[in-house]
């Protein structure tokens, strides 16, 4: 199978504007992303911007960069056009394509072999890492979706409150009674699927929770997960950027 890694990354964020570009012990945001995700994936790795800046930026540290319209709603519509330009580029079909989150420089190669697994069951249609919550994080925090899985391990749903509700249980215990599972960002497609699912419109279930995998479920698409005991650390504010630095006082 060919996969291919692609890297979102747009400068507009009404939270972080520039986030990309933001400095992380010398290098900006998105060469450490770039730099990991091709410890993996080699050469089929390419930041995906419609932003000039970040273009220039990744020449600069000689990575690949596809630019692309500035009119997509969310990275899986960006990694859409740009499968199809790296398809044009390399003059071969990618038959799976890895949405890389481009604010998380430190992500686990771990992680991404995980997810790249999934796809040895031909089944699968789509991939995702779970992981669980731990006994100090806090389930009810809505901007920190819950995923509940199938026995098989396919995601049943995705929600910004607490699920599974437990019935007669004070809510201070629910965590001791049931492993919840939170949701960490990274997703696989199947090439086919990718473009498929880029083409159906909002849906009532996605509109109701901002979550955009719930459109592909309530369609009747499959979320394979796996689950991954490491912590992912996405940078959403410059707050969140100086705690990740002391988090990770060096380069590794």
């Amino acid at each position: 199978m060919r996969f291919l890694a692609l890297i979102p990354a747009r400068y507009a964020s009404s939270r972080f504007p520039g986030k990309p570009l933001a400095d992380i012990h010398g290098k900006p945001m998105i060469q450490r992303v770039y730099e990991r995700s091709t410890t993996l994936f080699g050469t089929a790795c390419y930041v995906a911007t419609d932003d000039t800046r970040i273009e220039d930026t990744v020449r600069t540290f000689g990575g690949q960069v596809i630019m692309t319209s500035a009119a997509h709603r969310s990275g899986t519509d960006r990694c859409a056009e740009a499968l199809d330009t790296a398809e044009k580029i390399t003059g071969h079909p990618f038959d799976i394509v890895v949405n890389i989150q481009g604010d998380e420089p430190f992500i686990a190669t771990e992680q991404l072999e995980q997810i790249r697994r999934c796809f040895d069951d031909p089944a699968t249609q789509i991939a995702t890492l779970v992981k669980p919550f731990a006994p100090d994080e806090n389930i009810f925090n809505e901007n920190s979706p819950k995923v509940v899985l199938s026995a098989t391990g396919d995601a049943l749903y995705f929600s910004r409150s607490a699920i599974p509700f437990l019935r007669g249980v004070p809510r201070d215990e629910w965590q001791a009674r049931h492993t919840y599972y939170k949701h960490i960002g990274l997703y696989a497609y199947r090439s086919d699927i990718l473009r498929a699912v880029t083409k159906l419109p909002p849906s009532p279930l996605e509109k109701a929770e901002s979550l955009e995998q719930l459109r592909w479920l309530e369609n009747g698409y499959r979320i394979r997960t796996a689950v991954t005991t490491l912590e992912s650390h996405a940078i959403d504010t410059p707050e969140d950027l100086q705690r990740i630095l002391a988090l990770f006082p060096s380069d590794n």
